[in-house]
């Protein structure tokens, strides 16, 4: 009985695996070319990492300014482990349509199978497109930044502007735009994931240096502002830590994956938490610790004070690149869904990827996208606020709602089971906190208005 039922299984996997592969050869030139299936469960994490390990850690010291030591590192934690969580169960649902014979490769795609169609083209498919292209947007701005931080640290009287690097490096993305699918990324993402590493470890060191030595500001821990100020503060520290976990492609990642599917996005996850905790944890505490309420919106910034270094040049100089290199593969993997949509739109899926039908409107579409986004960047250097409002609109109900709300529709767990109780708490804790922190994000645009001017040189 037990060979009989072994080759049983057998079948009955290659029977799916067939079925994906045929479902796959039926789909548009987008999920055809950008999102290629042929990757293995470490490209995954690599993959994973990139998108969620990215230098917006950087501004964890600043949001710990507005919640204090306590909250901060509670937030912190419950911020990994909701996240965790919930990627695990949207893993999960994308493997059970897998196993049915209906893989879906997109976030939009679950929307308008699980909830209806008008979720996906109307709801999940804008708001997975303005993060998404809004985190192109904000990687160019902050290369931009950057550069310009290395060029004045070099020339102290330099005339150059920000929107002047924000050009050159905006022209550096052109060239990786045309990289052709998420799968061709999974060396850069490599090398992304131990530069990850690298300038968190520098970033930490620095603020160590600084912490013992005599430079640094005095240390206070206290909240700044009135209760007003604090409450906001309390609620843009969330958006900025709920932004720095954010994903929004966990479906687009795990369509890149060879069939069978299978347990291969949980140890992809597993790599990533694990670069995930090292990275976050240390940076976050370290740049607290040292500056306190004084640390900036990039800790990398509290390393030079009124143009004098606090630590060594050479390390200041090595932070911003290994920054500027992995900001570059951030930015392109973020540009992927955007491609998926040209190459759907203006892609022929009956024609080979790599002829002149398919490329030259690749060509076009991916330098189009790129030059507006490093125009917008060049305009509005204050992108961060911006940022600030997609990811309370974006991450949060992209990576903390919709996966326990999918989960749920899909498996249809008792009512009486914990596991549905919690699914409700997190998707309806994080739906007010997403809509408080929109106020609050709007709040300090309003603020911050003032300080508004196109092509500024900050």
């Amino acid at each position: 009985m037990l060979p009989t039922s072994i080759e049983a299984h057998e079948i009955s996997e290659k029977s799916n695996d067939s079925k994906q592969l045929h479902y796959q050869k039926d789909v548009d030139a987008g999920a055809l070319f950008v999102l290629k299936s042929k990757g293995s469960w470490i490209h995954c994490g690599y993959h994973l990492t990139t998108s969620i390990v990215a230098p917006a850690l950087l501004s964890l010291p600043y949001a710990f300014t507005f919640l204090g030591w306590t909250a901060g590192i509670i937030c912190l934690v419950i911020g990994a482990l909701v996240t965790f969580y919930s990627y695990n169960l949207i893993s999960l649902v994308l493997e059970h349509h897998a196993h049915l014979g209906n893989r879906q490769l997109r976030f939009r795609d679950m929307a308008r199978h699980i909830l209806g169609p008008r979720w996906g083209r109307y709801f999940v498919g804008p708001i997975q497109f303005a993060v998404c292209y809004g985190a192109v947007v904000g990687s160019i701005l902050l290369g931009g930044q950057c550069m310009k931080a290395i060029y004045l640290l070099s020339t102290p009287n330099g005339t150059m502007a920000l929107y002047e690097f924000v050009i050159i490096f905006g022209c550096f993305m052109l060239i990786l735009a045309q990289i052709p699918s998420f799968h061709s990324l999974r060396h850069i993402n490599l090398v992304s994931l131990v530069l990850s590493l690298a300038y968190s470890t520098c970033a930490t060191a620095g603020s160590i240096y600084i912490g013992k030595s005599s430079k640094g500001p005095e240390k206070d821990y206290s909240l700044k502002g009135n209760t007003e100020n604090r409450i906001f503060g309390i609620f843009n520290a969330v958006a900025i830590i709920a932004t720095t976990y954010g994903n929004g492609i966990i479906p687009e990642i795990q369509a890149t994956l060879a069939p069978p599917v299978k347990g291969k996005m949980f140890k992809g996850l597993v790599i990533c938490y694990a670069v995930l905790t090292a990275t976050f944890f240390s940076v976050a505490i370290s740049g607290y610790w040292a500056f306190g309420n004084a640390s900036e919106g990039l800790i990398l910034s509290n390393f030079v004070d009124n143009g004098n270094p606090l630590v060594p040049k050479w390390l200041i100089y090595m932070t911003n690149i290994f920054t500027i290199a992995q900001i570059s593969a951030v930015g392109v993997v973020y540009l992927q869904p955007t491609n998926e949509v040209m190459e759907q739109t203006f892609g022929d899926p009956k024609s080979p990827q790599f002829s002149n039908r398919n490329v030259i409107p690749r060509l076009i579409s991916r330098s189009l996208a790129i030059s507006i986004a490093t125009t917008i960047a060049a305009m509005l250097p204050f992108f961060g606020d911006i940022n600030s409002l997609i990811g309370a609109f974006g991450f949060l109900p992209l990576d903390f709602v919709l996966p326990v709300v999918f989960f749920n529709m899909t498996f249809k767990p008792s009512k009486r089971s914990p596991i549905f109780w919690l699914n409700m708490t997190i998707a309806v804790a994080f739906s007010a906190l997403g809509a408080i922190a929109a106020v609050a994000a709007v709040r300090q645009i309003i603020l911050d208005a003032k300080h508004y001017r196109l092509f500024a040189n900050v």
